[in-house]
């Protein structure tokens, strides 16, 4: 009985009740290691990754890159996303020594991090010959903008040739054929595995995927960390395997893409994608924050499919540590890595 009330008090603490009834609690502060962060996402998650990596490259030691393009590669306007998604000869991806310039003058200014930090940094690159929605040459782009600062050495970039936009899963049961696009983006290509490469990549050898556990899945208050103006939802997760609610975890954040957002498509990102499951023989704290789509009169400010900002459409410094998202999500960090 002992045993039975404990598992019951775990469960409630981490905010998840039995059947599909969520309980929205506080994001908890867990002790995490504050010096071992990591992100990913997938398209305008990788945009995203991309930032906030740069912005805070002090604390993040490396980002998994998926069908994503370089810092600021639209420069402030959504008159440049389709050049950093489909780029073509009339349309070529804006100059990279634009981008790079930027990020050094937002440096010099202390709105990001020293760029110096990326030199430690590891980097890991996918680009499916399928995906016409961001293609390889806008992700050859980001390989071209990092080796500004990161060894080659560092970086790893796959080219899967029958992939399409999409989240590469070996096991999600809801996963379309490799080659497709549509939702809810995620593939399965035969054993590819994009979660289990490039956590090992940039983490270091890995310890077997395990089985998951609903009572270690959170959905919390995000509101508590968002200005409500940001195109943030109510509502966002946190992966914590048991071993780690007794502090000293890694923590990676994972940023969904355009339309994988809970609002669209429920959890199957978070439960999906395949984070978990390495997450939890590994020691390791899965953050996924989340959007909700944005429908402004103002056409600079909309956001119809939920995409993360990396146009600037939640304002000018939408690319510093003082942009509205990567403020919000710099928080929820900082809440895992406080002590309990």
């Amino acid at each position: 009985m002992p045993h039975i009330a404990k598992n019951v008090l775990l469960a409630l603490a981490l905010g998840v009740f039995q059947g599909s009834a969520w309980a929205q609690t506080p994001l908890p502060a867990l002790g995490a290691r504050a010096d071992s962060v990591t992100v990913s996402g997938l398209s305008s998650g990788a945009f995203m990754a991309v930032q906030f990596h740069v912005a805070h490259s002090s604390q993040v030691s490396g980002a998994g890159v998926l069908a994503g393009g370089p810092y600021y590669c639209a420069m402030g306007t959504m008159m440049l996303t389709a050049a950093c998604m489909s780029p073509s000869s009339s349309l070529p991806v804006p100059p990279l020594r634009d981008m790079v310039s930027e990020a050094r003058k937002q440096a010099r200014e202390q709105a990001i991090d020293n760029l110096d930090n990326l030199a430690r940094s590891r980097l890991w690159l996918l680009s499916g010959g399928r995906d016409g929605t961001v293609k390889t040459a806008v992700v050859d782009q980001t390989y071209d903008f990092y080796r500004n600062w990161v060894p080659a050495s560092a970086i790893e970039y796959e080219r899967i040739a029958d992939a399409g936009h999409a989240m590469l899963s070996a096991t999600a049961k809801d996963a379309n054929d490799c080659a497709v696009t549509g939702t809810p983006f995620i593939n399965r290509c035969g054993d590819f595995d994009a979660p289990g490469r490039l956590l090992a990549h940039l983490l270091g050898t890995l310890n077997p995927p395990a089985d998951t556990h609903d009572a270690a899945l959170l959905a919390f208050d995000q509101h508590a960390f968002t200005t409500g103006t940001d195109s943030m939802d109510r509502t966002a997760y946190v992966y914590v395997p048991a071993a780690c609610r007794e502090g000293g975890c890694r923590v990676h954040i994972a940023f969904h893409g355009c339309m994988q957002q809970a609002e669209t498509i429920g959890t199957v990102f978070v439960r999906e994608a395949g984070y978990n499951r390495w997450a939890e023989s590994n020691k390791l704290i899965v953050l996924y924050p989340q959007t909700i789509k944005n429908r402004q009169i103002n056409p600079t400010k909309t956001n119809p499919y939920g995409c993360w900002d990396w146009w600037g459409y939640t304002g000018p410094n939408y690319h510093t540590q003082a942009g509205a998202q990567i403020r919000a999500v710099k928080a929820m960090l900082d809440r895992l890595t406080s002590k309990p």
